[in-house]
């Protein structure tokens, strides 16, 4: 892969970066130990964040995916069966940064392949990186970018594929402003898959110089139909509609909360609120948040794989305290509120919902997933509201007029089938480039 010379410019960019991140690594390992608390494997195998790896069952040349957490892994797992679907024996080295995209990544591995942390991005450790693993071709999800993995995966010759690839209007011009460090890091990428084609176009205007359209890989996630079944079985034992706050962000469950106390919490006939947070590390705390607003709450953990008790069923609000279970919820919810995007947040992944037949009302904020949104909007498979106050009173509305309910579930199914094939697409164009390698 030929780049162009770095300038002095980039060079003094990258190495005050590098020299920032190595200050700073006491302070990134005592966050990682911190974060421990609630989620052990943060505190386990803590040289591999900094390039120190045991024996590795993978052979040189393998195929290597990082998929930063559980988001980018689920997507991730839809190409790397498409990979291995098109390329039998195909060997994969799967990095993440996150607890909980290294829990569901462990499912994708097969004999043969290797799962480790990605090292914080110095250039000492990106180097050992590279050189104990030696993988042929690389795959970053949706919207990384390693000034100094990227640097030295070039000086490597190792191919670099952003896959997934999304980039919003907010962070390309982020990105304009540190441009001396991130532009190189865009230009040593051998090829973009966009989800868009404005996803495209600001990928190009970032210095990423192949750029091709895709799809969006969140299309080919395969929904669990146990979970999916499981969450109708409960909806039907509660005999009362069920909204959904979805992926929630810091701020979205106070604002619902206090509302709920409000305005629903003593109708006679009100629904069930169910609350599932984005980060576990919060489950706590929203189960406090839950409590202080005076309402009666039940977790999800409490009856692990049991039905719910009687309990359970009267309580006003529960918490989906587990992970990986979105399709359990999305079954048992009669309308789902989107979280993320009723703070300036950008919103949360909808794709998955639809394919479930649940419809959405989402807040002003997706510029994280703009063209899906949008789409979404169109195909009647959801509705923009301007606040939570205006999403809860929808919602509301939506959980007692079925025939519309109905058809906004039909419309989101149909909408989540029709946009397939991202990952068929993906995986040849990643194959073929490995090819001329």
């Amino acid at each position: 892969m030929l780049t162009r010379k770095e300038s002095l410019a980039e060079r003094a960019s990258r190495w005050a970066y590098s020299g920032l991140l190595s200050l700073l690594s006491p302070a990134y390992l005592l966050r990682l130990w911190r974060r421990g608390r609630a989620e052990p494997l943060y505190r386990e195998h803590l040289a591999e964040r900094f390039g120190v790896y045991g024996p590795g069952s993978v052979k040189p040349g393998a195929v290597w995916v990082h998929a930063v957490s559980l988001g980018e892994t689920r997507a991730a797992a839809a190409l790397i069966a498409a990979l291995r679907e098109q390329a039998p024996g195909l060997r994969l080295l799967l990095t993440h940064s996150t607890a909980t995209g290294r829990e569901a990544g462990a499912a994708l591995l097969q004999p043969g392949d290797a799962q480790v942390w990605l090292p914080y991005d110095t250039a000492d450790a990106v180097r050992r990186f590279l050189a104990h693993w030696q993988p042929g071709l690389g795959v970053l999800m949706e919207t990384e970018v390693w000034p100094n993995l990227q640097h030295c995966s070039a000086r490597q010759g190792l191919p670099l594929v952003l896959a997934n690839a999304r980039l919003s209007e907010r962070s390309l011009r982020r990105g304009l402003r540190f441009s001396a460090l991130l532009r190189p890091a865009a230009e040593k990428l051998s090829l973009a898959l966009a989800q868009t084609e404005d996803d495209a176009r600001r990928l190009r205007a970032a210095g990423v110089a192949a750029v091709q359209v895709a799809g969006n890989l969140k299309f080919d996630m395969a929904v669990d139909p146990t979970l999916l079944a499981l969450g109708r079985q409960w909806r039907g034992l509660l005999r009362r509609p069920v909204l959904l706050l979805a992926v929630s962000r810091e701020g979205e469950e106070a604002a619902l909360l206090q509302l709920w106390s409000q305005q629903v919490a003593r109708q006679p006939d009100a629904p069930l609120l169910l609350i599932v947070p984005r980060h576990p590390q919060r489950f706590d705390e929203i189960a406090g948040l839950i409590q202080a607003a005076g309402l009666s709450l039940a977790r999800r953990s409490e009856w692990a794989d049991r039905l719910p008790d009687e309990a359970a069923l009267q309580a006003q609000v529960w918490l989906g305290d587990s992970m990986r279970e979105m399709a359990l919820y999305y079954g048992l919810a009669d309308v789902a509120l989107l979280g993320g995007s009723f703070a300036p947040l950008g919103g949360q992944n909808l794709i998955e919902a639809a394919a479930c037949a649940c419809p959405v009302l989402m807040g002003p904020h997706t510029f994280n997933f703009a063209e899906a949104a949008e789409l979404a909007l169109q195909a009647g498979a959801a509705q923009r509201v301007a606040d939570m106050a205006q999403g809860l009173q929808a919602g509301l509305a939506l959980c007692q007029a079925a025939a519309r309910q109905q058809a906004m579930a039909q419309a989101a199914q149909a909408f989540a089938a029709r946009h397939r094939g991202a990952a068929a697409r993906m995986a040849q164009a990643i194959l073929h480039l490995q090819s001329q390698t």
